[in-house]
C-alpha cells in the first residue's frame, strides 16, 4: 500500500429551561445502546482466512475466491451486498479485474457511515531485502488483510448490534497495485494507487451517496504498531480524527493512538474526501525509525501472520466500535 510519505506540518450555548419540572409520564426513555466487546481471535482467524488464499492481486484464482469469501461472510453477517467490477488499467496498461465488495446495513437509511479498508495484496515484493524476489507478490497479511479481519469483526457485531444509523462497510480493490520502487518507470502516470476507491469516488453505488465521515483502516495489526495522527485526516477531518484518538485513550488504548502527527499518506480516504468530500481519517501505522516509514515488513515477504499481533487487532477493533456507537 501507500506509497507517498511526506513529514509537514499543518496548523491547522447550551440552553437551559428553568422552569419546573413536570412529571406527566409522558416522556420518552431514551434508548441506551451498549458498545458491543471486539473480539480480537475472530478478527485474527479472518485475516487467517485470507492469506490462505495465497496473494489478492487482481487476475488471479486467489483473488477470485477471496473476493467470494469477502462476499459470503458480509452476507452472512446480515449486510446488503454489492459486488462493483471494473476493468481498471495499472500502471503498466495492464487491465484489472476488480471488485469492490459494498456491505450495507440499513441501506434505506440516508443517515450513514462509512468504514473501509483495501483488500487486495501487493504484485511486488519491491522493498525485498532478497533483490531476487522483489517481483513476486505478498501475502499482505498486515497489508491489506488487518483491515479487512478487523471490519469483518465489526461487521458481525453490527449484525447483532443494531445502530439508529446505516453503515457501509467496503472492501477497495486494486489499492496495492501502484507503481513500483524496484523498477524504474520512464514517464510515470500519476494516481496510479488506489484505484478502486478512485472508481468508486467517481461512481458510487447509490446515487449522491453520502456519509457523516469515513474511517479507513490499513495496516492495523502488526506487533507493537503505533498509530500517528495522519496529516490529510487531521486537514480533511480534525474533528473525527481528535475524537477517535481520544476514544482510544479513554477506553485503555492510548498507547497505540499517538498524539503527534505522521505522514501526509496516499490512501483510499483522499480520494473518498476528494469525489464525494466525505470527511475522512486513515488509520494506519507509523514508524519513523524505518525507511518507508511504516513497519519493516512493509511491501516484502515478511508481511505474512507471524506479524500479527490480536492485542492490536484489538486496540483498533474496540476504538472504532466504541467511536461509532457513542456516535449516536
Amino acid at each position: 500500500m501507500v506509497k507517498h510519505i511526506l513529514l509537514i506540518s499543518i496548523v491547522i450555548f447550551a440552553s437551559c429551561d428553568f422552569s419546573p419540572a413536570k412529571n406527566n409520564g409522558s416522556k420518552k426513555k431514551k434508548t441506551v445502546i451498549t458498545t458491543p466487546t471486539f473480539d480480537a481471535d475472530s478478527a485474527y482467524l479472518y485475516i487467517q482466512h485470507q492469506v490462505d488464499f495465497g496473494p489478492r492481486v487482481p487476475n488471479t484464482e486467489a483473488h477470485d475466491l477471496c473476493a467470494e469469501y469477502l462476499e459470503q461472510k458480509l452476507k452472512s453477517f446480515g449486510a446488503d451486498v454489492i459486488i462493483q467490477q471494473a476493468e481498471l488499467t495499472a500502471f503498466d496498461n495492464t487491465l484489472l479485474k476488480a471488485k469492490n465488495i459494498i456491505g450495507q446495513y440499513k441501506p434505506e437509511l440516508k443517515d450513514r457511515v462509512l468504514l473501509f479498508a483495501h483488500w487486495d495484496s501487493r504484485p511486488f515484493a519491491d522493498h525485498n531485502p532478497d533483490e531476487k524476489r522483489r517481483n513476486e507478490p505478498i501475502l499482505g497479511a498486515n497489508d491489506g488483510g488487518s483491515g479487512v479481519g478487523v471490519l469483518l469483526e465489526i461487521a458481525r457485531q453490527l449484525n447483532n448490534n443494531t445502530l439508529p444509523f446505516g453503515v457501509d462497510i467496503i472492501f477497495f480493490d486494486a489499492e496495492d497495485y501502484g507503481n513500483p520502487d524496484h523498477i524504474e518507470i520512464q514517464n510515470p502516470q500519476q494516481d496510479t494507487w488506489c484505484l478502486g476507491s478512485q472508481h468508486w469516488g467517481k461512481n458510487p453505488h447509490v446515487k449522491n451517496y453520502y456519509a457523516r465521515y469515513g474511517i479507513l483502516l490499513d495496516m492495523v495489526g502488526a506487533s507493537n504498531a503505533k498509530f500517528y495522527q495522519e496529516i490529510n485526516s487531521k486537514y480533511f477531518a480534525p474533528r473525527i480524527l481528535k475524537k477517535m484518538w481520544n476514544t482510544a485513550h479513554k477506553i485503555g488504548y492510548g498507547s497505540y493512538f499517538i498524539f503527534e502527527d505522521g505522514g501526509a499518506i496516499t490512501d483510499d480516504h483522499v480520494y473518498v474526501n476528494k469525489h464525494l468530500n466525505i470527511p475522512c481519517i486513515d488509520v494506519i501505522q507509523y514508524d519513523p525509525s524505518t525507511n518507508s516509514s511504516f513497519g519493516s515488513y512493509w511491501h516484502t515477504h515478511n508481511d505474512n501472520m507471524d506479524i500479527i499481533d490480536k492485542n492490536t487487532l484489538k486496540a483498533v477493533g474496540q476504538t472504532v466500535l466504541e467511536f461509532i456507537y457513542s456516535e449516536q
